[in-house]
């Protein structure tokens, strides 16, 4: 990979300097490792999928609805995680999710039929969820100046995650058992709940938000919150993004590996590629949502997508695929973009709620699209689907050109 141009690397540099100021950056750095972990291990299921369809003799439809089961859990579990984290604090969330994750994962690796192994996977997109919102908020309070860039760093370590632990869970699962390919992670979830709790401070990350017991009244006082266009619009950029993303990313190896008749070595390199250029993209999106604001990111991040999709469908040698997996990873600057849209649209008394409703909503309603791909995939229609996800990033940019700004926020 030929090396960033100067400017790229001024702009990291700046935006570099700015997040490690005031004694900062111990603390992003215990964040985004916990990140990197609960996001990098949530993706060890594409890579592990042939080995689990063999394993429980699962075809492409339930296949599908193993991603779709962990999806909608992890959306489900967006809200208690922004409730909890308004109630008790970010920090004491982001260790509750990292132990979660560990204990969930031993049960995954003794799973002895399928039945248990859905309920655990359940069980483990729940925990991931809960870190997802607390990080969010927590940013915000720390980074109030720069929250795009400081997002974009988490998200970007997520990505990193995500490109290095499903190629060491996918040789491990090849030379010795799929369940090694689970296990490794789960000492290192239990030395992120440590590092968490040494370096988070608790007045950091204790709530500046007035958080009143529920009640008919609070829940009025939310709900209007949300009914604000910016968060209606982001809303439903939010949406679009994750439907893509949870289909694409749940069956990019499966896809190469059946319709483009690459090894399972080969697909793990390509997918260890789309999301190792994230930990460039996603501080760049940040950094450029910060600038310009949200319709002129997503116009280049998910147009470039769209077009990337459409073109993979056309291809079937290695390296022509390699090269469009790097315009494919363009996907992953979508949720820095709409989330930080959305953080910053929310009132802040009901930030970490509010954000773990849409999170939920959008999760939720999005996991539907891997099991409604691998159907297609099972009936000879995988391009098909593939394009029809094309065509969703494509509407993204479309209604992110009328998505109004809240108050603070860069004008599009």
């Amino acid at each position: 990979m030929s090396p960033l141009p100067v400017p790229v690397l001024s702009v990291l540099t700046r935006e570099a300097k700015g997040l490690w100021s005031d004694g900062r950056g111990t603390i992003l750095v215990a964040i985004a490792g916990g990140w990197f972990l609960s996001i990098g291990v949530r993706m060890i299921y594409p890579i592990l999928l042939p080995h689990l369809r063999t394993a429980y003799g699962l075809d492409l439809t339930t296949a599908g609805l193993l991603l779709t089961v962990l999806f909608v859990a992890y959306g489900l579990g967006q809200f208690p995680g922004g409730l909890l984290a308004d109630r008790f604090g970010e920090k004491a969330i982001l260790i509750l999710s990292s132990t979660i994750s560990a204990g969930t994962l031993v049960l995954i690796v003794t799973a002895r039929s399928t039945v248990v192994l859905f309920v655990v996977t359940a069980l483990f997109g729940v925990g991931v969820a809960l870190y997802a919102v607390a990080r969010y908020t927590i940013l915000a309070d720390l980074y109030p100046e720069r929250v795009g860039a400081a997002n974009g760093v988490v998200s970007g370590a997520a990505d990193a995650g995500q490109s290095i632990l499903p190629p060491i869970a996918g040789f491990l699962a090849a030379g010795v058992a799929w369940q090694f390919g689970f296990g490794f992670a789960i000492p290192l979830f239990a030395l992120a709940a440590v590092a968490l709790w040494l370096a988070v401070p608790s007045a950091q990350s204790a709530s500046a938000r007035n958080v009143e017991p529920p009640s008919l009244e609070s829940a009025r006082t939310v709900l209007s919150g949300l009914h604000t266009p910016p968060v209606v619009y982001g809303t439903g950029l939010l949406l679009l993004g994750v439907t893509v993303w949870q289909a694409f990313t749940g069956f990019y190896p499966t896809y190469l590996i059946d319709e483009k008749g690459l090894s399972a070595t080969l697909a793990g390199v390509l997918f260890g590629l789309f999301f190792a250029l994230g930990v460039v993209i996603q501080p760049l999106s940040g950094a450029a949502y910060d600038r310009v604001g949200v319709a002129r990111t997503l116009l280049f991040v998910m147009g470039v997508a769209a077009v990337g999709l459409v073109i993979l469908t056309r291809l079937e040698s290695f390296w022509p695929l390699a090269a469009v997996t790097v315009f494919l990873s363009s996907l992953l600057g979508f949720a820095t973009v709409t989330q930080t849209h959305l953080i910053l649209a929310l009132p802040e008394d009901i930030q970490g709620t509010g954000f773990g409703i849409l999170r939920t909503i959008s999760f939720t309603v999005g996991a539907i699209s891997p099991v409604l791909v691998g159907a297609a995939a099972d009936r000879g229609f995988f391009d098909e689907a593939f394009l029809a996800l094309a065509a969703l990033a494509g509407l993204t940019v479309l209604l992110g050109l009328v998505t109004p700004t809240a108050s603070g926020q860069h004008s599009n």
